[in-house]
């Protein structure tokens, strides 16, 4: 069936009022009545009419109808989401010209599709009652810091929530702060479901969800691969040829990591379990090796390196 673009159909924004929405249903009901109009299609535009107007002025349904998206164009394929709830709808007429009770055929399967069918198949004066809808998920996402996703941690969220304003029908937007515990070991891309803080249902049906995505900050020294974590260990020519202690930082705390004589560039280093913290296993902190070469600004300075050079001859070069 082909999706309908009820604000469209009405000529009105998807924020117009309720009497800006009832104002454009009469405007155009009187232009396309099948009596009087002399417009092509009128019968067809006047039933279009009708319906968007059935939905557009009840404050439920036209939540109901907001919450499929605004990625629709009229015209275009359209299929119900799973999980829209119709078993107890039936539809009823608009207020029209000369009572709006004229047999026209019935609304368009999207319509019936969407908000149920009626026991005829025309208009039938009735209530809207039974239609209930769980709202649709929300999806955000949230910033940390690596430390945070190490350690956990606990925010605090200033969310915009959707309401019914019962006097006006009109979608109003009210600030609600909710916290949200990030675990221990939390990564890039995962997700957390806070259950019914997503959009309001309809007709007494619960709250969507909520479903918030990690975002782990850059951080200067450290990085994140999976579960483990990669840090780059500067050391002195010395440190490298002959062995050193050093004190490793970690996002768990300093370490003792013994540097073995001979080590190179490029060497990585494992402390086990001192990445992310999961269960079973923790993942590993990796340290790589950089040599780095101080710069030689005195005369004295430049006789040491020279003398290396010949006391310790050495062609790092030999594999070309």
């Amino acid at each position: 069936m082909e999706y309908k673009d009820y604000y469209k159909i009405l000529d009105v924004d998807k924020k117009a009022s309720p009497d800006q929405i009832k104002q454009a249903y009469r405007r155009l009901a009187r232009k396309y009545h099948p009596d009087v109009s002399k417009e092509t299609n009128a019968e067809e535009k006047f039933k279009d009419v009708q319906e968007a107007y059935e939905v557009l002025k009840d404050a439920e349904k036209r939540t109901a109808y907001d919450q499929l998206g605004g990625q629709w164009r009229a015209g275009q394929e359209f299929r119900p989401p799973p999980g829209w709830d119709n078993a107890h709808t039936r539809f009823y007429t608009a207020d029209g010209m000369g009572g709006g009770n004229e047999d026209l055929g019935g609304f368009s399967d999207f319509f019936t599709n969407l908000f149920g069918r009626g026991r005829h198949q025309g208009f039938e004066r009735d209530t809207f009652s039974g239609f209930k809808r769980r709202g649709s998920d929300q999806q955000a996402k949230i910033s940390i810091s690596l430390e945070e996703a190490f350690h956990g941690t606990t925010k605090t969220l200033q969310l915009q929530v959707p309401e019914i304003d019962s006097s006006t029908g009109m979608v109003n937007h009210k600030m609600h702060a909710i916290k949200v515990n990030i675990p221990a070991g939390a990564l890039p891309g995962q997700q957390l479901r806070l259950a019914h803080q997503g959009n309001p249902g309809v007709g007494g049906a619960p709250a969507g969800d909520l479903y918030l995505e990690i975002d782990i900050q850059p951080h200067p020294i450290f990085s994140l691969e999976g579960r483990d974590i990669y840090i780059t260990l500067p050391v002195a020519p010395w440190e490298a040829a002959l062995g050193a202690e050093i004190n490793i930082p970690t996002l768990g705390g300093k370490v003792g990591l013994k540097l073995a004589p001979g080590s190179q560039s490029g060497q990585k280093l494992r402390l086990k379990g001192r990445g992310m913290p999961a269960k079973p296993a923790a993942g590993d902190q990796y340290a790589m090796v950089q040599i780095k070469t101080p710069e030689a600004k005195t005369q004295e300075q430049r006789e040491l390196y020279q003398k290396m050079a010949q006391m310790m001859p050495f062609n790092p070069r030999t594999d070309w």
